[in-house]
């Protein structure tokens, strides 16, 4: 036994540093070489408009209804007061919410906005605490999501406390600025996507305990859903919300679900109080009677929706909004399922349709009325089974994923809904999703089956067109002639041949600027952009920062935290192998034990004083703190809150065995 506080000077240090590189992400990443800017790009290099992309967007405001003023009465009606400026802010002052920075979406569309997303993106800026009926508020535009808030008997019943505390607060705060102090009795997790409970700190008062329901399976899916993909699904999703573009008419202009989702503020969790499992469940919270609807695996693997008789009102939640939602989401999250997804709103519709007076969700405004209630839901739920039937039905002909999503087309009753535009999914790649989920991704052509990597391919593909010179030549004239879906895929080709040229990186940046400025989804444009503002200026530098995300990860199960470490073991390295580590948490009174063997990482509970080569005692929050960046390796060499039983050298050759993602790998380029 290594005693505390006895270990040696060099010891300590070298394995601290190698359970560091096992649990954290790492920083640095890929530049890109300098790429001159037009000169008439903006800050970041995005260029203007072109006269093929100012026709596109012209057809579209042609042939959609964009002077249609009734959503926008709907978004405004019930204002109680707007806060000005809407700004959150972390205690040492730096803003994680500006609504401030959307004001430059009033007015007509620019060129560089399709006109359909600019309109969403209007109606997204209405911003307020607003009435929906008697007894029900909500808080809009203080973050991505709603706040809901439901007066009980004693106090207000949260429903999806955003995604931060710091905009939770401030709504909450600002609420009781109009509505008067009083105090949340109870909190509901209507599903298990951060933004709708990971401001939950900003909405409980010091000294409470509030009741809190939450959906079948919550807890798990929502501390887990991105620890295993996690590096991944982050790096992603900058691409699909723009993290690092600037807001303006060539950059960022939201998400057409929202705006954004804030990325520098701290998220929470909370055990449930109650779970609900079953359709049908009735509830009476705060002198509030509830009937819940369980739609986990729609737009959330656990989620419900709720209705309220006394109030003939019905939460949607997120599996409706105004908006085609995502069967498959760009920043990587597994296939939804369209056809379950279209029988749960059905089934909402028969429970509550015709008993609701009024509709509200996670995101977006009300509807009123029981006859435009059911014809909202009826309208969301043909949206998802047409996608689905017609999807499958094309793939039973024959059709490939690619033939289905070009040839995809909603019936012109649901062309000419707002509420299913493909705001924030698409029909294009919803399609996509339909036949992945049931086919997975062999379209079982041969061809396909082991093709080169990309890396390969494209340098062949540069030859056989007669080299990087010819193929600019001829990529520029398609460019000219606004051709830019074939320019963004035999430029791509060219990049990953010849990742330094700076003409191929130029091109394809002006090529990917025009299909975000003709782009109706905010994530599509977004996805664009940024590949464009990195073709530039290269990869962003920073990795995945886990400091704010301490209290979500401290209610993830450990097993959880080793399947992710399982994860992030180099197989070929580790292979001939065999180790055991046994690991104690003394705060937790859990001890697992992990095998190294085959080139696989097992783990499983054992009693104590299980055999192992070596073993590591240390409490559960020293462990998050490591794996969040919240205490330093110096630190920890002399804790007294450690102990080692073996050989400590034992230990780092474990660890060394592990990647140390950086979260910010390229993905325009090799």
């Amino acid at each position: 036994m290594y005693a505390r506080g006895q270990r040696s000077g060099v010891i300590a240090p070298l394995f601290f540093s190698l359970l560091a590189s096992a649990l954290l992400a790492g920083c640095g990443g890929p530049s890109a070489p300098a790429v001159p800017l037009d000169a008439d790009a903006d800050a970041d290099g995005h260029t203007p408009a072109t006269a093929t992309t100012v026709a596109v967007n012209a057809a579209v405001a042609e042939a959609l209804p964009l002077d249609d003023q009734a959503d926008f009465e709907k978004a405004r009606r019930g204002l109680v007061a707007q806060m000005q400026p809407l700004v959150a802010r972390r205690d040492d002052g730096i803003a994680v919410w500006n609504m401030d920075d959307y004001g430059f979406v009033a007015g007509d569309a620019p060129p560089t906005v399709n006109p359909s997303l600019w309109r969403q993106e209007k109606l997204n800026g209405i911003h307020g605490l607003f009435k929906v009926s008697d007894g029900i508020h909500q808080l809009r535009g203080f973050d991505l999501a709603n706040m809901t808030l439901i007066d009980g008997a004693s106090g207000w019943i949260v429903v999806d406390p955003l995604t931060v505390k710091e905009t939770a607060a401030a709504a909450l705060q600002f609420a009781r600025q109009h509505l008067g102090d009083r105090p949340v009795s109870a909190i509901i997790f209507t599903h298990s996507h951060v933004d709708h409970f990971g401001g939950v700190a900003g909405v409980v008062d010091a000294g409470t305990a509030p009741r809190i329901i939450a959906p079948m399976g919550f807890t798990e899916e929502a501390s887990s859903e991105n620890v295993m993909a996690g590096f991944a699904m982050q790096r992603r999703a900058e691409y699909m919300y723009g993290r690092h573009l600037q807001r303006g008419v060539r950059g960022h202009v939201g998400t057409g679900l929202g705006k954004e989702p804030p990325f520098a503020g701290a998220y929470g969790i909370l055990p449930p109080t109650d779970v609900v499992e079953h359709t049908g469940t009735q509830m009476v919270i705060d002198g509030v009677p509830f009937e819940f609807q369980m739609v986990s695996g729609s737009e959330a693997p656990a989620e419900f929706t709720f209705y309220l008789p006394d109030h003939r009102a019905f939460c949607g939640a997120e599996m409706v909004s105004r908006n085609l939602h995502n069967v498959y989401t760009l920043r990587g999250a597994k296939v939804r399922d369209a056809l379950l997804w279209s029988n749960y709103i059905d089934e909402a519709v028969r429970l509550y349709g015709e008993r609701s007076d009024v509709y509200f969700g996670s995101h977006h405004w009300p509807e009123w009325g029981s006859e435009n209630v059911v014809t909202f839901l009826s309208l969301q739920r043909d949206a998802y089974k047409y996608l689905h039937d017609q999807s499958l039905r094309m793939a039973n002909l024959g059709m490939t994923p690619g033939e289905i999503a070009e040839a995809i087309e909603f019936p012109e009753v649901l062309q000419n809904t707002f509420a299913v535009r493909g705001y924030y999914g698409t029909p294009r790649h919803n399609a996509r999703a339909v036949y992945q989920g049931y086919f997975g991704w062999y379209d079982a052509n041969p061809a396909h089956l082991n093709p080169l990597p990309q890396e390969q391919a494209a340098a062949r593909y540069v030859e056989w067109m007669g080299g990087a010179e010819a193929m600019l030549a001829k990529a520029q004239a398609s460019f000219d002639e606004g051709d830019y879906r074939w320019v963004a895929e035999a430029v791509n080709h060219l990049v990953f041949a010849e990742p330094g040229n700076a003409q191929a990186r130029a091109l394809l940046a002006r090529t990917y600027d025009q299909l975000g400025y003709q782009s109706e989804s905010g994530p599509w444009r977004d996805a664009y952009l940024t590949g464009a503002y990195e073709l530039r200026h290269g990869t962003a530098t920073e990795g995945l920062n886990l400091a704010g995300a301490t209290d979500l990860l401290r209610s993830m199960p450990v097993a959880r935290f080793f399947d992710a470490m399982a994860a992030r073991l180099d197989g070929p390295r580790a292979d001939g192998e065999t180790l055991s580590v046994r690991i104690a948490f003394s705060d937790l009174g859990e001890t697992h034990l992990l095998e190294l063997y085959n080139a696989v990482l097992h783990h499983r509970p054992v009693p104590a004083n299980a055999d192992a080569d070596v073993a590591l005692t240390l409490t559960h929050d020293i462990f998050l703190r490591l794996a969040t960046g919240g205490v330093g390796i110096k630190d920890l060499a002399t804790s007294d809150e450690l102990d080692i039983e073996g050989n400590p050298l034992t230990l780092g050759r474990f660890f060394r065995y592990f990647d140390k993602p950086r979260g910010d790998f390229a993905i325009i380029e090799p």
